[in-house]
């Protein structure tokens, strides 16, 4: 058994924590929302009353928060507004191992693993793919930054969470494939929502299209696992109203990031940029808090329900 301490028990992180401790692990953990709390604790993991106590004593600690800005509260002290900062790291012993599961951008993800490493903090950048039903069912990706031999002490830990643990390279290295995969993740559900809705419109049957597709050239991953047409695939989103998946607000964030990461490096990215551009359109026609596949309302004349 490993003592964790877990931080962030959102969408994703809730059933991440969930799952250590039906690994058998004593999982101590803080989250702002009392009622994520309740539900952790539901799960068999221990509440902490802030995140200080949540650390005490721990192996191993896990964060999954919102944004870069949450993060470098967290473990450096900067201020984030409401609850401030808490410079978690200075409440870890050296060797602790901190594994930082959120999307954020490289800056941050390399600030604070350069100052854990200062301090004798064994620190990853290890971002996840997968979605909410990968965070339950323990299937997640991990992908994963910074020193090899601390990738390898996380993988035990990692694997009752997910099934894929890639190691990316170096400190930050996690963040931009994570940004990269995304930013590849919308473009191809844009086209295929897109693709979709032009055969509905001439009047072909969204599932006998979907199985056309998906035998030639033109399959993806959007298609084949997460299709975006109501009623084609019953266990995605598209055929609960969108509900209960990967919001569209992080998706804007997401491609928010990778254009970021685009300019830093010069890069051209077209299509990035176009499907940034949809997604953020979308959004902001109140579809922010449903899941993104439901950008092939975008092309529709009205919404439908089939």
């Amino acid at each position: 058994m490993t003592r964790i301490g877990f931080i962030g028990l959102g969408n994703m992180g809730g059933p991440m924590a969930a799952n250590l401790a039906r690994a058998g692990h004593r999982v101590q953990v803080f989250d702002l929302v009392h009622e994520s709390v309740t539900r952790a604790i539901a799960a068999g993991c221990i509440a902490a009353a802030d995140a200080r106590e949540a650390v005490s004593d721990c192996e191993v600690v896990i964060s999954m928060l919102p944004a870069g800005e949450h993060v470098r509260a967290l473990w450096l002290g900067e201020d984030a507004g409401k609850g401030g900062g808490q410079d978690l790291l200075a409440a870890l012993p050296a060797g602790t191992l901190v594994i930082d599961c959120s999307t954020i951008d490289v800056a941050s993800a390399r600030q604070v693993g350069e100052a854990a490493r200062a301090r004798g903090i064994r620190f990853i950048d290890a971002p996840v793919s997968g979605g909410v039903a990968g965070a339950a069912a323990g299937t997640l990706t991990f992908i994963v930054g910074g020193e090899f031999a601390d990738f390898e002490a996380a993988k035990p830990v990692l694997a009752h969470m997910g099934q894929n643990l890639l190691y990316a390279g170096a400190l930050g290295a996690g963040q931009i494939a994570k940004m990269c995969n995304n930013m590849l993740l919308a473009i191809h559900m844009a086209g295929t929502a897109e693709a979709l809705a032009l055969g509905v419109k001439e009047g072909l049957d969204p599932s006998v299209l979907s199985t056309i597709m998906g035998k030639s050239s033109g399959n993806n991953w959007s298609l084949e696992r997460y299709n975006p047409w109501p009623g084609v695939m019953e266990n995605a989103p598209a055929s609960r109203n969108y509900q209960g998946g990967f919001m569209t607000r992080l998706m804007v964030k997401d491609l928010g990031l990778a254009m970021a990461l685009a300019e830093h490096a010069h890069s051209a990215v077209p299509m990035g940029a176009l499907a940034r551009n949809l997604f953020n359109l979308h959004a902001t026609q109140g579809q922010d808090t449903r899941d993104f596949s439901s950008i092939v309302e975008l092309y529709l004349d009205k919404k439908q329900d089939s």
